[in-house]
């Protein structure tokens, strides 16, 4: 349903989404600069001991420069003497590796949407993880702790595309990845999940920080952009796979979720939102990861209203 044509309407909407949702500024939405172009996209190297994080030590979280994913801890950077930044160990699941086109090494990339890195060597003794993964520092960002730390949030709004466009402008959000979530198929691909048969929700994985947005906010943004009183569709997108969900991650979401649902319905709304106990989170491929910053396009059911 998602590549059909409803021109009028997809007109209109993006018109008053222009009029009404005026993203902030958010650090991932930064084009990328020619030096980190010629790296991510094109494949090339940095100069040895030239990165800005090459003999960098901050405590925090580095993320992919072009999409916001979190790539590495802080606790995993060590000094090997390379020149560039090197890492024993990735986050689970954020680092996809291949062979080089040299037919030797092996290169490694944003899993969320296909960045180049660098490459990952292994035996070299530097750590007990005998891993190193060496990185240019211009294929990523660096998100500091602070002492704060981040949080998590799952939404499920109907096209993903849309919800992630919207969840991501929020100051607060440092990453967004769009997945499947609340079914029954592991690994499920967008195909599969079109077919109506896995059960999952196309759905938003957020990572943010809590000292600049809460959960309560996130979820009043979610309510806030889309049409929560559809059951099992959103606009011209009809199936179970674009249902309204909120999956929470503990007790506190639940209670802040039910709390906006009572609300909105003691003002007379009909909510068809569920509540549901986060699962696995399935990331969807690379082209369907910050489809519209790719696109250059506007989330078509996606337009932010009051209805607090």
């Amino acid at each position: 349903m998602k590549y059909a044509t409803f021109v009028i309407s997809f007109t209109a909407a993006a018109a008053l989404y222009s009029l009404l949702a005026k993203p902030e500024v958010n650090m991932a939405d930064d084009r990328l600069t020619p030096a980190e172009e010629r790296v991510i996209v094109h494949k090339g190297t940095e100069a040895p001991f030239s990165g800005k994080y090459h003999a960098f030590n901050e405590k925090g979280t580095y993320v992919c420069r072009r999409c916001g994913a979190l790539l590495y801890r802080s606790t995993a950077k060590f000094d090997s003497g390379c020149g560039w930044p090197s890492f024993d160990e990735e986050i689970a699941g954020a680092v996809r590796r291949r062979p080089d086109a040299d037919g030797r090494r092996t290169e490694i990339l944003c899993a969320a949407c296909g960045a180049h890195l660098g490459h990952v060597f292994l035996g070299e003794g530097f750590t007990a993880k005998d891993t190193r993964h060496c990185v240019n520092s211009a294929s990523m960002s660096f998100i500091p702790i602070d002492g704060r730390g981040t949080e998590t949030a799952i939404f499920a709004s109907g096209c993903f595309w849309g919800t992630q466009h919207v969840l991501q402008a929020r100051r607060g959000v440092l990453t967004t990845t769009v997945g499947f979530t609340g079914g029954h198929l592991p690994k499920p691909t967008y195909e599969q999940v079109c077919g109506g048969d896995t059960g999952h929700a196309e759905a938003v994985r957020v990572v943010y920080d809590p000292a600049q947005v809460s959960f309560e906010e996130l979820a009043r943004l979610f309510f806030e952009t889309h049409d929560f009183t559809q059951v099992d569709r959103q606009g011209p997108d009809i199936g179970s796979q674009y249902r309204s969900e909120i999956f929470y991650l503990d007790g506190a979401q639940k209670q802040a979720a039910a709390k906006l649902i009572a609300e909105l319905r003691d003002r007379g709304r009909q909510v068809a939102t569920r509540l549901s106990p986060a699962g696995e989170f399935w990331p969807a491929a690379d082209d369907h990861q910050r489809y519209y910053w790719k696109t250059g396009g506007r989330p078509y059911c996606h337009v932010r209203r009051e209805v607090f």
